[in-house]
């Protein structure tokens, strides 16, 4: 038998021969294959009838339990059958190539039956790719991994298309497991990342061709292949046939799809991507063949409407699947490294900041990726990490932005999701108003669920990290966990998903990897399941302010139900309630005390006056003139005319005497009042008195040749915050705080002293 911690690639195994003689084989042989026929996978039938229902179950059912034999096998038996079974081969490929995809179980049948087996062949097919994936299972059972990685590449159990297969149909729900599963075959086989250089090319090469069916043609650097001459004569969206427009549909659908699946589940193949310019592509053929498509599908005629639905709903997923590649792209390739702190930042940041500006000319695609993920919110978190970046630049893009969302003829939501992680950007996405069928809408909130989601685990957020679970979603991580590991005690299992955030993702790669937290890593892994211990009942234990009050009834076996109704109390009404005087008559007393008024209060001997508060101020008693002898001190005569002489009113007047000029302002204005006899010292209208003195002012200057100078109109407001200000701004803002006060309130006296000397306030 094999020996204990020796690679597999290096045991050897003594197994008797065809004549019972015994002979060494390396573990690895043809010869201890299995003889067993995997059949190939079959998907369910669309129409549903029972013959084929029957049919389909039938077959599942023999994947499923050749499957399930093939993961109970010891690890070296395990790998002679993957290595060297080619139906076993067959039918995972057939697996990837015919499984429905997230939009087609919409077609499926709705028998539970055939839904349980699909998922059950679901579930087979992804643990037997992860324990292909996994090349050290435990201490004893491993390979070499430089070894793991030929096999797995020279047998072409592995390939980029079946990684891209792999993604879209497991990534839901099991993204951190996957990447696993892909990070651990790109790095124990560096070749692959040769075949991933190789096959962006061909990816691209996909859009050209839809656009090519479209009769279109992306010119400029985006173009592969120069147009052919015969180009012009193609058939366009519009004119195609029905079959061809829903072919074209499904295929850009698929694809869209698979491409999204792979860059978010494994982030370092972003920058192959990136390196081939697929970014710009990828732009370009959205502002080209989107359009051309979402007319064909909407203004078409379609005998069957729910073919045009289904259409328009495959069309716009795929569109939102372009923006969230987009996105992917930036956020791996650029913004990531500028968060981290790199040694060169200012680098990508230029190369951020030139994505932009290529996406400016794009006006749909650009509209529709600022709905989804803002710019705006991009280049403020630039602003942030590099403070120095060009100002004017950062404004001139997000202008570009306001006229993209113009030029489209659509106005930009106040209120959208935004997505801070390309994660959650599936999920969580807005379907852009663009997308939607004129007259329907797309319920809020419905995610589109398919084949990658029906391996059945739990999950709470992300798989359940961080979250409590229930108890049914407990026995069904356990079980998940125990068909992978079933030599593993549930006690184990239980410590090892509390540990991890109750993710069976998590656990399950951690105990493959040899990787548990010291305290998992001494525990018995056989360790059963503890005992679960009853709770003590909780009215023994419960603490209340209510405890033992009259209405207690958990320790009173009799309460007064007297004291107790529901509404309105028995035998009460609202007119006895009107008629109650009572608070009336409890009011009496009170108000008696005012009752009694004593003019004249008469002091008993022995008694002082504080008694009967007779010191206490009288406010009815006048004495406005006790302290002023009024006309003691007026001189004989007519006092009047003593202190104001006789002045003739001036409307009774002949003829006005011309004023005489004054020689300034200020010195007529402080001129003695006994000047003034023949005067009017009525108060005139302020606003005639201004412009008065302001003729007077000017004819002065125009006497005496001065003229007064110009001076510029003020400039204190100055330009909006954070643009800076010109010296003049600053000089008037200088002036005007060193002379506030000139006015407003800080002369208040002076003005009195005005007002009084002209007469307007007696003195």
């Amino acid at each position: 038998m094999a020996c204990a911690r020796v690679p597999l690639d290096e045991q050897q195994v003594t197994e008797p021969g065809p004549l019972g003689k015994e002979h060494t084989l390396p573990a690895l042989h043809p010869a201890r294959k299995e003889e067993r026929c995997f059949v190939p996978y079959k998907p369910p039938p669309e129409d549903g009838s029972p013959a084929e229902a029957e049919e389909f179950l039938e077959h599942a059912k023999f994947i499923t339990e050749d499957l399930d034999w093939l993961l109970a096998l010891p690890h070296d038996k395990f790998w002679c059958q993957v290595v060297f079974d080619d139906s076993l081969q067959r039918c995972l490929d057939s697996y990837l190539h015919h499984a429905p995809r997230g939009l087609d179980l919409a077609a499926l049948p709705s028998s539970p039956a055939v839904v349980d087996m699909q998922r059950c062949v679901h579930r087979a097919v992804f643990l037997t790719f992860l324990r292909m994936a996994t090349h050290k299972e435990s201490k004893e059972s491993f390979l070499t991994p430089a070894v793991f990685g030929e096999i797995i590449y020279e047998n072409f159990l592995f390939d980029i298309p079946k990684i891209l297969d792999l993604c879209v149909l497991f990534g839901k729900g099991n993204s951190q497991l996957l990447n696993k599963m892909i990070e651990n075959i790109f790095t124990q086989q560096p070749s692959y990342y040769v075949d991933l250089d190789e096959t962006v090319p061909t990816v691209l090469q996909v859009f050209d061709t839809i656009l090519g069916k479209c009769g279109l043609y992306c010119e400029g650097a985006a173009a592969m292949e120069p147009m052919k001459l015969n180009s012009q004569k193609q058939c366009t969206a519009m004119t195609m046939s029905q079959q061809d427009l829903v072919d074209l549909v499904l295929y850009l659908c698929d694809s869209t799809t698979t491409i999204h699946a792979f860059l978010d589940i494994f982030p370092a193949a972003c920058s192959s991507f990136h390196s081939h310019g697929f970014l710009s592509r990828l732009t370009s053929f959205y502002e080209t063949a989107v359009p051309d498509l979402e007319k064909a599908v909407r203004k078409r005629n379609f005998d069957d409407k729910g073919l045009q639905e289904d259409l328009w709903k495959r069309l716009s997923h795929s569109c939102r699947k372009i923006v969230e590649m987009a996105h992917l792209l930036l956020q791996h390739t650029c913004l990531q490294p500028i968060l981290e702190g790199g040694e060169n930042m200012q680098t990508f940041a230029e190369e951020l900041l030139q994505h932009f500006t290529s996406f400016l000319p794009e006006k749909r695609f650009l509209s529709d990726y600022d709905e989804q993920f803002s710019i705006a919110d991009d280049i403020s978190l630039l602003q942030q990490a590099l403070p120095l970046i060009d100002e004017t630049r950062t404004s001139y893009l997000l202008q570009g932005v306001e006229s993209a969302w113009d030029s489209v003829g659509r106005r930009r939501p106040h209120s959208q999701t935004r997505h801070q992680g390309a994660a959650g950007g599936a999920a969580a996405a807005s379907t852009s108003s663009s997308f939607k069928v004129q007259g329907e809408r797309e319920p809020e909130g419905e995610s589109l669920r398919g084949a990658e989601a029906m391996l059945d685990v739990p999950r709470k957020g992300n798989n359940g990290a961080g979250c409590a679970v229930s108890e049914a979603e407990l026995e069904s991580l356990l079980s998940c966990i125990r068909e992978l590991l079933p030599d593993l005690g549930e006690g184990f299992l239980l410590a090892c998903l509390q540990e991890y955030g109750y993710s069976s993702e998590l656990v399950i790669n951690n105990i493959l990897e040899d990787r548990l937290a010291p305290n998992l890593d001494k525990m018995d892994r056989a360790m059963p399941r503890p005992v679960k211990e009853e709770l003590p009942d909780v009215l023994n234990v419960r603490s209340n302010v209510f405890d033992d009050d009259e209405f207690d009834v958990f320790r009173r076996d009799q309460v007064d139900m007297s004291r107790i109704w529901k509404g309105r109390r028995k035998g009460e009404s609202a007119q006895e309630l009107l008629n109650d005087k009572q608070h009336i008559a409890e009011q009496k007393a009170r108000y008696r005390a005012y009752e009694t008024v004593v003019d004249e209060v008469v002091i008993e001997p022995g008694d002082s006056a504080e008694a009967y508060d007779l010191d206490a101020y009288d406010d009815e008693y006048d004495d406005t003139y006790d302290m002023s002898q009024v006309g003691a001190n007026d001189l004989d005569g007519d006092s009047l005319l003593s202190r104001r002489p006789f002045t003739v009113p001036q409307i009774l007047r002949k003829g006005n005497k011309p004023e005489l000029e004054e020689e300034g302002e200020y010195e007529e204005e402080e001129e003695p009042l006994q000047n003034n006899v023949n005067r009017d010292q009525f108060v005139q209208d302020p606003a005639m008195l201004r412009e008065r003195a302001d003729a007077r002012r000017a004819a002065m200057h125009q006497r005496k040749g001065f003229r007064p100078e110009q001076r510029p109109p003020s400039s204190v407001v100055g330009q909006p915050k954070g643009q800076g200000q010109n010296l003049d701004t600053l000089l008037d803002r200088r002036k005007k705080e060193a002379n506030k006060s000139r006015g407003a309130n800080h002369n208040r006296r002076n003005m009195a002293d005005r007002k009084r000397n002209k007469g307007m306030i007696p003195s």
